[in-house]
């Protein structure tokens, strides 16, 4: 990919900031951050640039060409990203880039179909931007996630798959023994199967500090990161049950972990919180606020506030965990595919949902597992039952 030396001028407080700054992350791009608020050189800079207006998010590149306030299609045209697809039509679309549909499209293509990804961020989805895949089976030492996200593409692409990213579905109908699925642009690409695998998001603090500590000790996954901080202490923000089960889980590594919870109770159930009260290795810490996280490459500590007194504290725990919920990225789909009250996908045996045609695999899904190494199962499993089901039509 060209331009992976670039540099963004901004400040904290500017969301176009924040957005840029994600997708360049989600893209795996290495930036430089300058903010202008603490930086003269750099205002100065975008000044200049912008003939004495003080505009951001101002984006230098290393040949020096300039963005100005760029969208993110406008970003990864810059960066090369390809955003429309070869083709009209596709014997699948498999809509989301994480491990459970690219398996899928490196499995269907393997058998000679034509498969076009379509996703709207970074490939590799949330394993992309895990700091250390440590459970996935036949890697002893582990792999980072970024690493595994490339071999996944570089898979799919070696056996023909078409890749198409930044580019977001915001439709899906049916016509025929046709699928037709509409993005962001206004394009229309068709296919016989249509995979929906957009996995799920999880909920953020929305604090300063938050997206540019990601992987760097900030994490979403007990599983995934919590072995990494063996005989360290660690804080767990939410009071639910996600929140008390994984701290309990940390206590297998941590020496501390330390429950932050915004309300006056945990929220969790009764045996969970009957089991976090009384673990020895925890601590609860009720009606405190997440104010900002710091630290320049990694996390270095976490400004609190008291709800009841206003009084803020800074601690310095090695890593936080972010567990205040989840939401499936399925808002967009039609009425015809029957979801469960919180928007997971409901489907039959072979992961086909209620609209014939269209399967769905991953974090998506109703009853998943939420792990990597399940999403590929499921991936590779949708594959084969779309298989037999174009068999049919």
């Amino acid at each position: 990919m060209s331009h992976t030396n670039l540099t963004v001028y901004g400040a904290t407080w500017c969301s176009d900031c924040k957005r840029a700054k994600k997708f360049l992350g989600e893209q795996r791009v290495h930036y430089n951050w300058v903010d202008v608020e603490e930086d003269a050189a750099g205002l100065a800079l975008v000044e200049k640039v912008n003939h004495g207006k003080r505009i951001i998010p101002t984006i230098v590149f290393d040949d020096d060409s300039v963005l100005i306030e760029p969208s993110n299609a406008e970003l990864a045209q810059k960066l090369g990203l390809p955003t429309r697809a070869k083709c009209d039509y596709y014997d699948l679309i498999c809509i989301g880039g994480g491990p459970a549909s690219l398996t899928a499209a490196l499995y269907a293509a393997r058998e000679g179909l034509e498969v076009l990804v379509i996703e709207k961020s970074g490939l590799g989805g949330q394993a992309g931007v895990t700091e250390q895949l440590d459970n996935f089976p036949g890697f002893p030492e582990g792999i980072a996630g970024a690493e595994f996200a490339d071999r996944l593409v570089r898979q799919a692409r070696r056996f023909g798959v078409e890749l198409l990213q930044a580019q977001e579905v915001i439709g899906l109908r049916a016509e025929a023994e046709s699928k037709y699925v509409t993005t962001a642009d206004d394009a229309e690409y068709g296919a016989r199967a249509v995979l929906i695998a957009t996995g799920s998001t999880y909920r953020r603090l929305g604090v300063p500090g938050e997206d540019d500590l990601i992987g760097a000790g900030v994490h979403f996954c007990a599983t995934c990161d919590g072995p990494f901080y063996k005989g360290q202490h660690v804080a767990v923000i939410g009071g639910g049950n996600s929140a008390g089960e994984e701290s309990l889980f940390l206590t297998r590594f941590a020496d501390q972990v330390t429950i932050l919870v915004r309300g006056p109770q945990l929220s969790a159930s009764k045996i969970v919180i009957d089991k976090v009260t009384s673990d020895p290795k925890i601590v609860v810490r009720y009606n405190t606020e997440v104010v900002e996280l710091h630290g320049e490459s990694r996390l270095s500590g976490i400004t609190l506030r008291d709800q009841t007194t206003g009084v803020t504290e800074k601690i310095e725990p090695a890593a936080a965990f972010v567990f205040i919920g989840l939401f499936p990225n399925s808002r967009w789909l039609p009425a015809e595919i029957e979801r469960d009250q919180a928007g997971f996908i409901m489907t039959q045996l072979n992961l086909e949902t209620t609209l014939p045609g269209v399967f769905a695999a991953g974090d998506v899904r109703l009853g998943s597992t939420k792990q990597a190494a399940s999403a590929v199962g499921e991936g590779a499993t949708a594959a084969l039952m779309i298989r037999e089901y174009l068999k049919t039509i």
